[in-house]
Protein backbone atom coordinates (compact mmCIF):
# COMPACT_ATOMS: atom_id res chain seq x y z
CA UNK A 1 0.00 0.00 0.00
CA UNK A 2 2.75 2.56 1.26
CA UNK A 3 4.51 2.12 -2.64
CA UNK A 4 1.03 2.10 -4.57
CA UNK A 5 0.67 5.26 -2.72
CA UNK A 6 4.02 6.79 -3.31
CA UNK A 7 2.99 6.47 -7.14
CA UNK A 8 -0.05 8.88 -7.08
CA UNK A 9 -3.17 9.42 -5.69
CA UNK A 10 -4.90 5.74 -4.60
CA UNK A 11 -8.55 5.63 -4.85
CA UNK A 12 -9.85 1.97 -2.99
CA UNK A 13 -13.36 0.59 -3.61
CA UNK A 14 -12.32 -2.19 -1.72
CA UNK A 15 -17.24 -3.15 -0.72
CA UNK A 16 -18.15 -2.45 -4.19
CA UNK A 17 -16.88 -1.53 -7.44
CA UNK A 18 -17.42 2.12 -7.88
CA UNK A 19 -20.93 3.78 -9.30
CA UNK A 20 -21.41 5.45 -12.44
CA UNK A 21 -20.86 8.59 -10.75
CA UNK A 22 -18.16 7.39 -8.20
CA UNK A 23 -16.16 6.56 -11.78
CA UNK A 24 -17.09 9.13 -14.18
CA UNK A 25 -15.94 11.63 -11.27
CA UNK A 26 -12.53 9.96 -11.35
CA UNK A 27 -11.95 9.12 -15.18
CA UNK A 28 -10.16 12.42 -16.15
CA UNK A 29 -7.34 11.74 -13.94
CA UNK A 30 -7.21 7.71 -14.19
CA UNK A 31 -3.82 6.05 -14.98
CA UNK A 32 -3.63 3.05 -13.61
CA UNK A 33 -6.99 0.64 -12.81
CA UNK A 34 -6.28 -2.87 -10.83
CA UNK A 35 -9.29 -4.77 -10.61
CA UNK A 36 -11.95 -6.13 -12.72
CA UNK A 37 -14.53 -3.91 -13.46
CA UNK A 38 -16.22 -3.60 -16.84
CA UNK A 39 -14.61 -1.07 -19.01
CA UNK A 40 -16.45 -0.56 -22.83
CA UNK A 41 -15.67 2.02 -25.00
CA UNK A 42 -17.72 4.30 -23.23
CA UNK A 43 -15.99 4.29 -20.39
CA UNK A 44 -12.62 3.88 -21.79
CA UNK A 45 -13.34 7.37 -23.52
CA UNK A 46 -13.84 9.10 -20.08
CA UNK A 47 -10.22 8.12 -19.15
CA UNK A 48 -8.05 9.83 -21.66
CA UNK A 49 -4.65 9.25 -19.38
CA UNK A 50 -5.55 5.41 -18.65
CA UNK A 51 -2.29 3.35 -19.08
CA UNK A 52 -2.93 0.39 -17.57
CA UNK A 53 -5.91 -1.92 -16.21
CA UNK A 54 -4.40 -4.97 -14.22
CA UNK A 55 -6.87 -8.03 -13.84
CA UNK A 56 -5.82 -9.49 -10.50
CA UNK A 57 -8.36 -12.51 -10.41
CA UNK A 58 -6.08 -14.26 -13.30
CA UNK A 59 -8.00 -14.05 -16.54
CA UNK A 60 -8.61 -12.11 -19.35
CA UNK A 61 -12.49 -11.84 -19.00
CA UNK A 62 -14.49 -10.60 -21.79
CA UNK A 63 -15.67 -7.23 -19.95
CA UNK A 64 -13.44 -5.06 -21.92
CA UNK A 65 -13.37 -3.44 -25.35
CA UNK A 66 -9.55 -4.32 -26.20
CA UNK A 67 -9.70 -2.96 -30.00
CA UNK A 68 -10.43 0.47 -27.89
CA UNK A 69 -8.32 -0.39 -25.44
CA UNK A 70 -5.12 -1.50 -26.99
CA UNK A 71 -5.71 0.63 -30.06
CA UNK A 72 -4.94 3.63 -27.36
CA UNK A 73 -1.81 1.88 -25.89
CA UNK A 74 -4.04 0.68 -22.64
CA UNK A 75 -1.76 -2.22 -21.03
CA UNK A 76 -4.33 -5.32 -20.28
CA UNK A 77 -2.51 -7.11 -17.49
CA UNK A 78 -3.54 -10.28 -15.72
CA UNK A 79 -1.78 -11.88 -12.50
CA UNK A 80 -2.23 -15.81 -13.66
CA UNK A 81 1.16 -16.42 -13.77
CA UNK A 82 1.14 -16.65 -10.21
CA UNK A 83 -0.94 -19.39 -10.12
CA UNK A 84 1.34 -21.63 -11.99
CA UNK A 85 3.31 -23.49 -9.37
CA UNK A 86 0.91 -23.65 -6.62
CA UNK A 87 -1.73 -25.34 -9.33
CA UNK A 88 1.25 -27.37 -10.76
CA UNK A 89 2.17 -29.07 -7.28
CA UNK A 90 -1.46 -29.51 -6.81
CA UNK A 91 -1.87 -31.48 -10.46
CA UNK A 92 1.41 -33.52 -9.50
CA UNK A 93 -0.59 -34.57 -6.57
CA UNK A 94 -3.69 -35.48 -8.41
CA UNK A 95 -1.65 -37.50 -10.79
CA UNK A 96 0.29 -39.32 -8.18
CA UNK A 97 -3.45 -39.86 -6.23
CA UNK A 98 -4.94 -41.05 -9.42
CA UNK A 99 -1.80 -43.57 -11.02
CA UNK A 100 -1.66 -45.19 -7.02
CA UNK A 101 -5.05 -45.40 -5.81
CA UNK A 102 -4.31 -43.57 -2.44
CA UNK A 103 -7.47 -41.60 -1.77
CA UNK A 104 -9.03 -43.92 -2.98
CA UNK A 105 -7.55 -46.63 -0.64
CA UNK A 106 -8.03 -44.00 2.29
CA UNK A 107 -11.64 -44.47 1.48
CA UNK A 108 -12.13 -48.24 1.43
CA UNK A 109 -9.51 -48.30 4.70
CA UNK A 110 -12.50 -46.61 6.28
CA UNK A 111 -15.00 -48.47 5.24
CA UNK A 112 -13.20 -51.79 6.20
CA UNK A 113 -12.98 -53.01 2.47
CA UNK A 114 -9.30 -52.22 2.45
CA UNK A 115 -6.96 -54.46 0.74
CA UNK A 116 -3.10 -55.00 1.30
CA UNK A 117 -0.20 -55.57 -0.97
CA UNK A 118 -0.50 -55.97 -4.53
CA UNK A 119 -4.15 -56.60 -4.02
CA UNK A 120 -4.49 -53.24 -3.75
CA UNK A 121 -2.01 -52.28 -6.32
CA UNK A 122 -3.78 -54.15 -8.86
CA UNK A 123 -5.01 -51.14 -11.72
CA UNK A 124 -2.18 -49.38 -10.18
CA UNK A 125 1.09 -47.98 -12.13
CA UNK A 126 3.97 -45.26 -11.57
CA UNK A 127 5.06 -41.85 -13.08
CA UNK A 128 8.68 -43.70 -13.55
CA UNK A 129 9.27 -43.57 -17.42
CA UNK A 130 5.76 -43.16 -18.02
CA UNK A 131 4.09 -41.92 -21.35
CA UNK A 132 2.47 -38.36 -20.48
CA UNK A 133 0.45 -35.44 -22.27
CA UNK A 134 -0.62 -31.93 -22.28
CA UNK A 135 -3.81 -30.29 -23.43
CA UNK A 136 -2.72 -26.76 -23.58
CA UNK A 137 1.05 -25.82 -23.15
CA UNK A 138 0.82 -21.99 -21.42
CA UNK A 139 2.34 -20.97 -17.86
CA UNK A 140 0.85 -24.01 -16.09
CA UNK A 141 1.95 -26.59 -18.16
CA UNK A 142 5.74 -25.27 -18.38
CA UNK A 143 5.55 -25.29 -14.16
CA UNK A 144 4.37 -28.77 -14.19
CA UNK A 145 6.67 -30.26 -16.76
CA UNK A 146 10.07 -29.58 -14.21
CA UNK A 147 7.98 -31.50 -11.33
CA UNK A 148 7.84 -34.37 -13.64
CA UNK A 149 11.56 -34.46 -14.36
CA UNK A 150 12.73 -36.87 -11.83
CA UNK A 151 10.35 -39.26 -12.94
CA UNK A 152 11.99 -39.27 -16.53
CA UNK A 153 8.77 -39.80 -18.09
CA UNK A 154 8.23 -39.40 -22.48
CA UNK A 155 5.85 -36.19 -22.59
CA UNK A 156 3.70 -35.02 -25.75
CA UNK A 157 2.04 -31.87 -25.76
CA UNK A 158 -0.65 -30.19 -27.86
CA UNK A 159 -0.90 -26.16 -27.97
CA UNK A 160 -2.25 -24.98 -31.72
CA UNK A 161 -1.15 -21.26 -29.90
CA UNK A 162 2.22 -22.61 -30.06
CA UNK A 163 4.90 -23.50 -32.55
CA UNK A 164 6.82 -26.71 -32.18
CA UNK A 165 9.72 -25.59 -31.44
CA UNK A 166 8.75 -23.94 -28.33
CA UNK A 167 7.42 -27.10 -26.98
CA UNK A 168 10.59 -28.89 -27.77
CA UNK A 169 12.71 -26.52 -26.18
CA UNK A 170 11.42 -27.67 -22.70
CA UNK A 171 12.35 -31.48 -23.72
CA UNK A 172 8.42 -32.09 -25.12
CA UNK A 173 7.28 -33.68 -27.65
CA UNK A 174 4.62 -31.38 -29.83
CA UNK A 175 1.84 -34.10 -30.66
CA UNK A 176 -1.85 -33.31 -32.81
CA UNK A 177 -4.12 -33.90 -30.14
CA UNK A 178 -5.44 -37.39 -30.63
CA UNK A 179 -1.40 -38.28 -30.22
CA UNK A 180 -1.48 -36.75 -26.91
CA UNK A 181 -5.08 -38.71 -25.81
CA UNK A 182 -4.24 -42.32 -27.56
CA UNK A 183 -0.52 -42.59 -26.55
CA UNK A 184 -0.48 -40.77 -22.79
CA UNK A 185 -0.99 -42.98 -19.49
CA UNK A 186 -1.37 -39.33 -18.12
CA UNK A 187 -3.18 -36.30 -19.44
CA UNK A 188 -3.23 -33.23 -18.22
CA UNK A 189 -5.41 -30.56 -19.23
CA UNK A 190 -4.32 -27.11 -18.81
CA UNK A 191 -5.44 -24.88 -21.91
CA UNK A 192 -7.91 -21.95 -20.57
CA UNK A 193 -10.97 -22.09 -22.16
CA UNK A 194 -11.39 -19.94 -25.60
CA UNK A 195 -13.96 -19.75 -28.55
CA UNK A 196 -12.19 -22.16 -29.99
CA UNK A 197 -11.86 -24.78 -27.76
CA UNK A 198 -15.09 -25.43 -25.49
CA UNK A 199 -16.37 -28.92 -25.20
CA UNK A 200 -12.88 -29.79 -26.69
CA UNK A 201 -12.40 -33.12 -25.42
CA UNK A 202 -15.98 -34.98 -25.89
CA UNK A 203 -16.69 -38.59 -25.38
CA UNK A 204 -15.25 -39.80 -28.48
CA UNK A 205 -11.76 -37.95 -27.21
CA UNK A 206 -11.95 -39.54 -23.79
CA UNK A 207 -13.15 -43.48 -24.86
CA UNK A 208 -9.75 -42.69 -27.44
CA UNK A 209 -7.38 -42.85 -24.22
CA UNK A 210 -5.39 -46.12 -23.17
CA UNK A 211 -8.17 -48.03 -20.72
CA UNK A 212 -6.92 -47.17 -17.07
CA UNK A 213 -5.55 -43.59 -18.20
CA UNK A 214 -6.04 -40.76 -16.13
CA UNK A 215 -7.10 -36.94 -16.85
CA UNK A 216 -6.08 -34.06 -14.76
CA UNK A 217 -8.24 -31.38 -15.47
CA UNK A 218 -7.08 -28.16 -13.83
CA UNK A 219 -7.51 -25.30 -16.34
CA UNK A 220 -11.29 -24.83 -16.54
CA UNK A 221 -14.16 -27.10 -17.13
CA UNK A 222 -15.38 -25.57 -20.13
CA UNK A 223 -12.95 -27.61 -22.04
CA UNK A 224 -14.04 -30.73 -21.49
CA UNK A 225 -18.03 -31.73 -22.31
CA UNK A 226 -17.83 -32.54 -18.69
CA UNK A 227 -21.11 -34.65 -18.55
CA UNK A 228 -19.57 -37.07 -21.08
CA UNK A 229 -16.33 -37.22 -18.95
CA UNK A 230 -18.17 -38.50 -16.11
CA UNK A 231 -20.17 -41.07 -17.99
CA UNK A 232 -16.40 -42.47 -19.45
CA UNK A 233 -14.95 -42.34 -16.07
CA UNK A 234 -18.20 -43.96 -14.47
CA UNK A 235 -17.34 -46.96 -17.06
CA UNK A 236 -14.17 -46.92 -15.23
CA UNK A 237 -12.60 -46.90 -19.16
CA UNK A 238 -10.70 -44.06 -17.13
CA UNK A 239 -9.85 -41.97 -13.81
CA UNK A 240 -10.49 -38.16 -13.87
CA UNK A 241 -9.26 -35.56 -11.60
CA UNK A 242 -10.67 -32.11 -11.24
CA UNK A 243 -10.03 -29.08 -9.87
CA UNK A 244 -13.07 -27.19 -11.46
CA UNK A 245 -16.42 -27.65 -12.57
CA UNK A 246 -19.06 -26.32 -14.48
CA UNK A 247 -20.58 -24.65 -11.34
CA UNK A 248 -19.21 -23.33 -8.46
CA UNK A 249 -19.84 -24.02 -5.73
CA UNK A 250 -21.17 -27.47 -6.96
CA UNK A 251 -24.61 -29.21 -6.14
CA UNK A 252 -24.94 -31.34 -3.36
CA UNK A 253 -26.94 -33.20 -5.41
CA UNK A 254 -24.41 -33.75 -8.34
CA UNK A 255 -23.40 -37.21 -9.59
CA UNK A 256 -19.90 -36.20 -9.92
CA UNK A 257 -20.33 -36.60 -5.85
CA UNK A 258 -20.80 -40.07 -6.13
CA UNK A 259 -18.65 -41.00 -8.94
CA UNK A 260 -15.62 -43.77 -7.29
CA UNK A 261 -13.46 -43.20 -10.55
CA UNK A 262 -13.09 -39.44 -9.56
CA UNK A 263 -11.03 -37.24 -7.66
CA UNK A 264 -12.59 -33.92 -6.50
CA UNK A 265 -11.15 -31.05 -5.59
CA UNK A 266 -12.96 -27.55 -4.92
CA UNK A 267 -11.10 -25.16 -7.19
CA UNK A 268 -8.00 -24.89 -4.33
CA UNK A 269 -5.27 -25.60 -6.56
CA UNK A 270 -4.33 -22.47 -7.15
CA UNK A 271 -5.71 -20.34 -3.17
CA UNK A 272 -2.89 -20.71 -1.11
CA UNK A 273 -2.48 -17.73 1.01
CA UNK A 274 0.84 -16.51 -0.31
CA UNK A 275 0.41 -17.12 -3.79
CA UNK A 276 -2.59 -14.40 -3.40
CA UNK A 277 -0.44 -12.23 -1.56
CA UNK A 278 2.26 -12.50 -3.95
CA UNK A 279 -0.51 -10.94 -6.68
CA UNK A 280 -0.11 -7.62 -4.61
CA UNK A 281 3.73 -8.04 -5.12
CA UNK A 282 3.57 -8.20 -9.06
CA UNK A 283 1.17 -5.87 -9.41
CA UNK A 284 2.72 -3.66 -7.58
CA UNK A 285 6.22 -3.97 -9.21
CA UNK A 286 4.40 -4.03 -12.95
CA UNK A 287 2.49 -0.66 -11.79
CA UNK A 288 6.12 0.76 -10.65
CA UNK A 289 7.54 0.02 -14.03
CA UNK A 290 4.44 1.54 -15.69
CA UNK A 291 4.84 4.80 -13.74
CA UNK A 292 8.11 5.48 -14.61
CA UNK A 293 7.79 4.83 -18.58
CA UNK A 294 9.11 1.19 -18.36
CA UNK A 295 7.28 -1.82 -19.49
CA UNK A 296 5.83 -4.30 -16.84
CA UNK A 297 7.41 -7.61 -16.66
CA UNK A 298 5.93 -9.95 -14.20
CA UNK A 299 2.11 -10.05 -15.30
CA UNK A 300 0.81 -11.51 -18.41
CA UNK A 301 0.25 -8.86 -21.16
CA UNK A 302 -2.54 -9.38 -23.07
CA UNK A 303 -2.32 -10.16 -26.93
CA UNK A 304 -4.35 -8.69 -29.78
CA UNK A 305 -4.70 -11.58 -31.47
CA UNK A 306 -5.98 -14.05 -28.73
CA UNK A 307 -7.29 -11.30 -26.35
CA UNK A 308 -10.50 -11.37 -27.59
CA UNK A 309 -10.63 -15.17 -27.90
CA UNK A 310 -10.37 -15.73 -24.24
CA UNK A 311 -13.98 -17.03 -23.03
CA UNK A 312 -13.24 -17.84 -19.15
CA UNK A 313 -15.97 -16.81 -16.34
CA UNK A 314 -15.14 -14.73 -13.43
CA UNK A 315 -13.97 -16.78 -10.13
CA UNK A 316 -17.27 -16.87 -8.11
CA UNK A 317 -15.82 -18.31 -5.23
CA UNK A 318 -12.05 -17.56 -4.04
Amino acid sequence: MERLRALGDLHIHDAAPPTRAEFEALAPRLEILIGQIDMPASRLHLAPHLRAIFNVEGNFLPNIDYGVALSRGVRILSTSPVFAEPVAEAALGMALDLARGISRSDRYFRQGREKYGLDANRNAYSLHRQHLGFIGFGDLGRAIVPLLAPFHPTIKAYDPWLPPEYIESMGCQAATLQEVLTSSKIVFVVAGVTAQNQGLLNREAFLSMPAGAALVLVSRAAVVDFEAMLDVAATGHIRVATDVFPQEPLPLEHRARKGDNLLLSPHQAGALAQTLAQIGVMVTADAELIARGLPPCLCKIAQPETVTLWRSQPVAHS
